[in-house]
């Protein structure tokens, strides 16, 4: 696989050696120019702050930050870099410090020089049809020099050709009921949809059953629902247009494919890109719905089930090959031909410091990429349209001498996310120590606005207090008074055995920047963000992702007209930075896991648990030591009170402090999952079991279900059992008074 080293290392080093000083620096406290912060967070203040967010300015960021596509590691991209220290380095409204780090990074990309193509061949070689290289040019920045075409990053270079075969979402259950279907799959093309798992997913899953390439498309049922003519599409609703194509990464992992577990700093070792693992298997490449019209509704063979059925305006049919009387000759094949390329470049984050007056070696984050596929005005700009003008608000109060946080805040801007989260999971890689000593909490604004229908956040559970909070003292947008809480548990909502009717908040998976940082370094973290009303469409998201069509016109004029839900997003996650980074007592409450760890022992019962006593194996353990959780959380919670109501000695506060923001970390085990890259987190690890409960016990039994008594696999059920035991009893200690040992 041919690579290309671009760009060198030397100013790379010189960067990150200046991070490093400036986060080490962090654990100096220096002398204070304004008044140090009351012990006891001045909520007026807050809320003044909050005000001053101004929707315009957002508005004119947004503007400014997609004029031109900036795909990761491009001149755009870099100059966004130099947009972001000059607005962190400014005199009247920048932070105490601001600079650029840059990683050595294996990205993906297109070749200029031979385009990738998707074509239909008759038997003799002739080209009956080709699907489009590019999108349409509808307003004039679809046609720009540095659109992107589309592809599937990191999919192989290669040429195949076969009959094409329609294999749903390309999971693997999908392929297996082609082949139960009696479909000969070796050699074969096989079109997708996107949905249903993963991009890379879709690849590995056809090459296990011989497929050659695969094609993949965003049918308008799962992104329009249903529309698809040009009048009900972009630019004239904002709905995806026939030629719009979906870009992504395909590689399954995150971080830079060459330094796993290593910042891919100049000089660290790095991997073999002819044999380094996690790419797709076989050539790849992502197409638009009016060219997969074409493909699909010329297939041939027994029809797709009602499930597999779309809004292409036919019966879809499972192939192999065309009909004999459709539009090419019943012996056409497809050829997909693909000819990426990977090269080492230059990536930079950049890292925006407000030094802490009390405490400056505690470390509020807060985090947003900024590279995108193509103009990328939802995904991402629109998040940071959001942190620039929170980092403008609070620079300027900072400059002016009237506020500095108790505690350090960081806000960065990762780069490359696109390709894999590689920034921010270099970052963590990097500072591994520091960060698992010293973060308190990682917030994330990726895509700021969805749409404009209610409040969606997603966090582990002890940010759960504090997100509600926030939401409860910010007015929703147009709706005469009501908060952004109360709106929020209109659309999403759950009833919590211990709250009552409270707003759903959603778990972590691995879809943007915060996966490192909780399932590598066990830090408590969270994504806030606007979206829409889920009972007025189906869209999977929204339905210009990663296409040349997410444009400024596009956010003005269909997901937020006037910017209120990017100024409610700017309050409401500013609220909670401000919550975490000036409270005297840190806003996490540890007793809401205990709720999440009661539900998934009851699911574990209750699914598990006849199975599980059938191969001698009990749960009175797990039982035990979730109950030793409650307990320890439970008197935790009773010292606060204690300490709020009295003259508490700085010490003390400093102590449960960091038992609060520890709890987190006690949930990691490097080696429960040493199939899952980074994945250590022994609650919030990928589950790929039925059973909504611990992750490593879910997949284990799944794993084991039908294997003998006494097998490996049911000793593996048996040692992830003892890996959560001993991750809930070592949390409970860690709640424990610290002198109780």
């Amino acid at each position: 696989m041919k690579w290309v080293n671009v760009l060198g290392g030397v100013v790379g080093a010189a960067a990150l050696l200046g991070l490093g000083i400036i986060l080490g620096h962090f654990a100096i406290p220096k002398g204070a120019d304004v008044p140090t912060p009351s012990i006891f967070q001045d909520l007026d203040l807050e809320i003044s702050i909050m005000q001053q967010l101004d929707a315009s300015r957002i508005r004119e960021n947004l503007r400014e930050l997609s004029r031109e596509p900036h795909l990761a590691s491009s001149p755009q991209d870099e100059a966004l870099v130099q947009l972001l220290l000059q607005r962190w380095r400014d005199p009247e409204s920048g932070l105490d410090s601001a600079e650029a780090s840059t990683y050595e990074v294996l990205l993906s990309f297109p070749s200029r020089e031979q385009p990738n193509r998707v074509a239909v061949v008759s038997p003799t070689g002739n080209v009956l049809f080709s699907c489009r290289q590019s999108e349409q040019n509808l307003t004039g920045e679809q046609g720009v020099p540095d659109v992107v075409p589309p592809y599937a990053a990191y999919a192989p270079p290669g040429t195949p050709q076969g009959l094409l075969v329609y294999a749903n979402q390309g999971t693997e259950e999908d392929f297996m009921k082609l082949q139960a279907q009696g479909i000969k799959l070796e050699g074969t093309i096989a079109l997708t949809r996107y949905g249903g798992t993963g991009r890379g997913a879709k690849a590995v899953n056809a090459a296990k059953h011989g497929v050659a390439g695969v094609l993949v498309y965003t049918d308008p049922a799962d992104i329009n629902d249903g529309q698809s003519s040009t009048n009900e599409t972009f630019p004239n609703s904002w709905r995806l247009p026939p030629s719009g194509v979906e870009r992504g990464s395909y590689y399954e992992y995150f971080g830079d494919p060459l330094t796993p577990y290593l910042p891919a700093n100049p000089s660290s070792f790095r991997l073999d890109p002819d044999t380094a693992s996690g790419f797709p298997p076989i050539p790849t490449q992502p197409i638009g719905f009016e060219d997969a019209k074409i493909l699909l509704c010329n297939l041939q063979g027994a029809s797709a089930p009602a499930a597999w059925q779309g809004a292409l305006g036919c019966d879809y049919k499972l192939g192999p090959g065309f009909q004999p009387n459709g539009d090419f000759p019943a012996d056409s094949q497809v050829n997909v031909s693909v000819y990426n390329r990977l090269e080492l470049r230059n990536s930079s984050n950049v890292l925006g410091i407000i030094r802490g007056a009390v405490e400056p070696d505690r470390y509020v984050l807060y985090g947003n990429h900024r590279d995108s596929w193509v103009h990328g005005a939802v995904d991402p700009s629109s998040g940071t349209a959001v942190l620039l003008e929170l980092s403008r608000v609070l620079g300027t109060l900072l400059k002016k001498g009237t506020w500095r946080p108790r505690r350090s805040i960081v806000f960065a801007s990762w780069g490359a996310e696109e390709f894999g989260l590689i920034g921010s999971t270099e970052f963590t890689e990097e500072f591994f120590s520091k960060l698992q000593e010293r973060a308190v909490a990682y917030i994330n604004v990726d895509i700021s606005v969805f749409a404009n229908a209610t409040l969606r956040a997603q966090g582990t559970p002890p940010v759960q207090s504090v997100i509600f909070a926030a939401s409860k003292q910010i007015p929703a947008p147009s709706l005469g008074g009501l908060s952004i809480y109360d709106n929020w548990i209109r659309y999403f909502n759950r009833s919590s055995p211990v709250y009552g009717l409270v707003p759903s908040l959603g778990s972590l998976g691995a879809g943007s920047d915060y996966a490192p940082f909780i399932h590598f370094l066990g830090i408590s973290s969270m994504d806030i963000a606007y979206t829409y009303d889920r009972s007025k469409t189906s869209a999977r998201i929204y339905p210009t992702y990663h296409t040349a069509f997410d444009t400024f016109g596009y956010v003005d004029k269909f997901v937020d007209p006037g910017f209120s839900s990017h100024q409610a997003v700017a309050r409401t996650a500013g609220s909670v930075l401000l919550r975490l980074s000036d409270s005297l007592f840190l806003p996490l409450n540890v007793s809401d896991y205990g709720e999440t760890l009661r539900s998934f022992l009851q699911a574990a019962q209750q699914n598990l648990g006849v199975l599980l006593e059938q191969h001698s194996i009990s749960l009175v353990p797990l039982v035990t030591a979730v109950e030793k959780f409650e307990g320890a959380a439970g008197a935790l919670d009773q010292r606060i009170s204690a300490l709020q109501k009295a003259t508490p000695d700085p010490l003390q506060v400093r102590m449960l402090n960091d038992q609060l923001m520890l709890l987190e970390r006690t949930f990691l085990n490097p080696r429960a999952f040493p199939e899952e890259r980074y994945y250590s987190h022994v609650l919030w690890a990928p589950r790929t079991g039925s059973v909504a409960t611990f992750p490593g016990l879910a997949n284990a039994c799944s794993r084991a279900m039908n294997t003998s008594l006494g097998s490996p696999a049911w000793a593996e059920v048996q040692r992830q059992l003892s890996i959560l035991v001993v991750a809930l009893e070592g949390a409970a200690a860690t709640l424990r008074p610290v002198a109780d040992f």
